[in-house]
């Protein structure tokens, strides 16, 4: 039996996420849809249905979704049955139609094989790619970021990443992106407490000051930390994002400063942010998702 708060987060994710790309993305589970030239017409209309279901602002019957996916009554309701036998939706007492547990059973797994960290080790150890620089992967926490993983450059950088430590978000590059992902009025809240103690003389000092660094993320794709955890370290972030395209971590990579013009910031960015997509994809994220903003 899940969780019955993971089964409510689970649900709410779904209305951002078509239960087609759940359908989809269950290939990472042993699950493949048919190629579209060698297609069953049955799991499509099923995923329809499945879709249909979880997006709906209201409670549907079979005779409604019959009419809004243009099917036969009696195909609606033999592919109802059938899903009603596999426990993939459940029928309420008015005659409507809601996402039942084994779809939460298969998300869950979904989430469970694409674990966050576990991607970013795999990821990260068949690529070379920046192999001269830090790289760090870190969650948003309040105030603050923890870092959950990292791959430590080959150069000394003066400053030793660890997991589980914490930062002040509002210094440091993930901090950066990931709260730009957020609305002004949410990075309010979050930083409503007594501001941080500032790291270093370049550590932004008061709310005015992230959110020029934070408008700048959000038309660049990725933030700067300038020196604001470490003298003479400079930080580029990129986001993260899941399968309901929300940002759910940031990845980081840390330069020494006499190596942070602009040119190669502007090549270690395209970099990582390759890295973020690839990572990013393999949690679910919508093909064409955006990397700004």
């Amino acid at each position: 039996m899940l969780n019955l708060v993971l089964y409510n987060e689970l649900l709410k994710s779904i209305d951002n996420f078509s239960l087609e790309q759940l359908v989809h993305s269950l290939g990472h589970c042993g699950m493949k849809l048919a190629s579209s030239e060698n297609n069953t017409p049955a799991l499509r209309r099923g995923a329809g249905i499945l879709d249909a279901v979880a997006s709906s602002p209201v409670p549907l019957t079979a005779a409604m979704l019959s009419r809004s996916l243009g099917l036969p009554k009696s195909t609606t309701h033999g592919l109802l049955g059938t899903m009603l036998e596999l426990g993939m939706l459940v029928k309420a007492a008015d005659g409507t139609y809601q996402i039942g547990q084994q779809i939460m059973r298969w998300a869950h797994a979904f989430l469970n094989q694409t674990d966050l960290i576990r991607a970013f080790q795999e990821h990260m150890a068949g690529n070379d790619d920046l192999r001269d620089y830090a790289i760090t992967l870190s969650v948003l926490d309040g105030n603050d970021v923890v870092y959950l993983a990292c791959r430590n450059s080959q150069k000394p950088l003066g400053f030793t990443f660890q997991i589980g430590m914490r930062l002040p978000a509002a210094f440091t590059a993930t901090g950066k992106i990931m709260l730009g992902a957020l609305s002004d009025q949410e990075i309010q809240q979050h930083l409503k407490s007594q501001w941080p103690t500032q790291l270093t003389s370049r550590s932004v000092s008061n709310l005015d000051e992230l959110m020029d660094d934070i408008q700048q993320a959000r038309s660049h794709g990725f933030s700067i930390d300038n020196g604001q955890i470490r003298d003479g370290m400079f930080c580029v972030g990129v986001a993260v994002r899941d399968f309901s395209n929300k940002v759910i971590a940031g990845l980081a990579l840390s330069l020494l400063e006499n190596e942070a013009v602009e040119t190669n910031i502007e090549q270690v960015a395209k970099k990582l942010q390759a890295i973020s997509l690839a990572l990013s994809l393999r949690l679910g994220a919508p093909a064409g998702f955006q990397q700004r903003g």
